[in-house]
């Protein structure tokens, strides 16, 4: 009597285990959740003489932020890498059209499209800094104050269109992408998963922009706090106008 028995080179190979993964390090996520805030309190602020100095601080913030995401984008942990995400047209639109027929493709890191908004966000930041502190220091005409909101309103454009796209992609690949920038993980191979999620890295950036935020405070006047230099400079000149 014979027993039947599945030959090992005729079984099918096991589906590999996916799992939550390690894919956002630590300096990344947190670099994200500063502009995000910067960025809104900046904003919000922009109208404002009132608030004028904190307005200046966050944009300073922002500025600095994009240095250090330029450099870690060149020499961070593998998804932090522009090497790893940045794409060119024909991979944002291969991308899109896997959207726009309901089968995403997959990708661990940032997708092509989301690449490009991140890069569009970059580059407009060095702009929006740039011009506010020409302006701020009263280096330039009326122009480029303008300018300067222009490019402001269009930065918050595409900050909505891909928070969009975050929203969008999130159902598309039934995963959660916000919760990733606040965790960090996303399903994936355990063997796509980066090893060190860099925490001294993004501890030595939280305290150089707590430290930043401290020495402009301290430069404030006393009563008025981040609040307070505008409202002192225009008592000032009023002061000197009375003068004359």
């Amino acid at each position: 009597m014979s027993t039947m028995s599945e030959s090992p080179a005729n079984a099918a190979a096991p589906a590999p285990e996916t799992r939550k993964i390690l894919v956002w390090d630590v300096p990344v996520r947190v670099f994200h959740w500063l502009m995000v805030f910067s960025f809104a309190g900046a904003y919000l602020t922009a109208e404002s003489e009132q608030w004028r100095l904190l307005h200046v601080t966050l944009g300073y913030t922002m500025a600095g932020l994009v240095g250090f995401r330029i450099l870690w984008g060149l020499m961070g942990s593998r998804y932090a890498r522009f090497s790893t995400f940045v794409r060119g047209p024909k991979a944002v639109a291969r991308y899109v059209g896997s959207l726009l027929r309901g089968q995403p493709e997959h990708h661990t890191g940032h997708n092509p499209a989301g690449a490009l908004a991140i890069v569009a966000l970059l580059g407009l930041t060095l702009v929006v800094t740039a011009s506010g502190w020409v302006t701020y220091n009263e280096l330039a005409g009326k122009w480029l104050e303008e300018a300067h909101e222009v490019a402001a309103n269009v930065m918050l454009a595409i900050v909505g269109i891909h928070v969009v796209g975050v929203l969008v992609s999130s159902w598309l690949h039934r995963e959660n992408l916000v919760g990733a920038m606040i965790n960090g993980r996303k399903p994936g191979l355990p063997k796509d998963g980066i090893r060190r999620a860099w925490r001294s890295v993004a501890a030595l950036m939280l305290v150089a922009v707590l430290g930043f935020w401290w020495l402009q405070w301290q430069s404030a006047p006393a009563a008025g706090g981040l609040a307070g230099q505008p409202v002192a400079a225009a008592k000032a000149a009023d002061h000197d106008r009375d003068d004359d």
